[in-house]
């Protein structure tokens, strides 16, 4: 059976960012040799890379546009994936309407097989999302 693991918003921040340079040197050396030794793969969640959109912007200073671009290459390195796929990484790529962390909660609730509620006018546009 495959190992599986799933990162926290620290390592994603690291793998993103590049700081601190000890830090994400580790991390990457880490997961490396998960994915090499064991063959192992290794997931962020929705909710990890959520947090980590913000805490890159807010921490470093960095413009969610650069932010997305960031996480669209770590997501797409063949290190770590998004838990819940492709949709994430359009999810990422995509532009206008409804934000990013909106296209996360909505893609949450569909992978459970729900609507979301919101009472967010663009929000309200994402597939499986209607207005409350």
């Amino acid at each position: 059976m495959t190992p599986r693991y799933g990162i926290d918003t620290s390592v994603l921040v690291r793998l993103v960012t590049g700081h601190p340079e000890p830090s994400f040197k580790y991390s990457l050396t880490a997961l490396r040799a998960l994915i090499e030794n064991e063959g192992a793969e290794i997931f962020a969640s929705n909710q990890v890379i959520g947090e980590a959109y913000i805490a890159i912007q807010h921490h470093y200073g960095i413009s969610k546009v650069e932010t997305r671009a960031g996480l669209l290459d770590v997501l797409q390195s063949g290190i770590v994936a998004p838990l819940n796929g492709g949709s994430v990484i359009a999810a990422l790529d995509a532009s206008g309407g409804a934000g990013l962390l909106d296209r996360l909660i909505a893609n949450d609730y569909a992978r459970a097989g729900l609507s979301a509620l919101t009472l967010d006018k663009r929000m309200a546009t994402l597939p499986s999302t209607r207005p409350l």
